[in-house]
């Protein structure tokens, strides 16, 4: 059982790497103050539902690490309860190397980054992969979304924490950029008529 929610990165060779480079002091300040949140706050609820990535990391029986993207619309991830995050699991290159290290090793972990914002948002806890509840896997699909689901995915939380925006590239969702100039150039259009119309106007004065 870990001491503060934070023990789940910081372990005690990590605790002894800040104390040589001079940052366990802050972060045991943090500690005392209550640490990391274990549950999912509303605010936290709202940022992962907005999501149209996350990064899902898992280890085999050996330790080797591994990383699979997964994306959709806005609403692929659900927060089901304030320490549970679900999605469904789509069908891809049938490689089943999360699935594998998951049924080795529950230990997981989440990255959400928001590059429009800026902000990026870290959450350690257990996955399972839930292979035959066809009501879950449903409840899940995003609707209308054209993508053949073919499990789900419940992620337990144990520990989250938010990084500061520091070398954060700002990027832009295409079709926010797509609808932002559509809007740009309506307003030009109604610009050019009001101007026409003035001109019109100066005309026949």
């Amino acid at each position: 059982m870990n001491a503060f929610t934070s023990d789940v990165a910081f372990t005690p060779t990590v605790k002894a790497i800040q104390s040589r480079k001079g940052s366990r002091e802050s972060y045991a300040r943090v500690e005392q103050r209550g640490g990391w949140r274990a549950a999912i706050t509303p605010d936290l609820a709202a940022f992962i539902e907005a999501q149209t990535s996350v990064f899902l990391a898992t280890a085999n029986s050996q330790g080797q690490p591994y990383i699979q993207h997964r994306g959709g619309p806005a609403g692929f991830l659900k927060v089901l309860d304030e320490h549970t995050i679900g999605f469904a699991d789509f069908s891809g290159n049938r490689q089943f190397i999360t699935q594998g290290n998951l049924a080795d090793n529950a230990q997981a972990f989440l990255f959400l980054i928001d590059y429009t914002h800026r902000q990026r948002i870290k959450i350690w806890g257990k996955a399972r992969v839930v292979e035959d509840d066809a009501a879950l896997t449903a409840s899940l699909m995003p609707a209308s979304y054209k993508a053949r689901p073919e499990q789900a995915i419940l992620f337990t939380v144990t520990a989250w924490d938010a990084n500061c925006p520091q070398h954060i590239p700002q990027r832009f969702e295409a079709a926010d950029v797509a609808a932002a100039l559509a809007e740009r150039d309506r307003r030009i259009a109604s610009l050019e008529q009001e101007i026409a119309r003035l001109r019109g106007v100066a005309a026949t004065g």
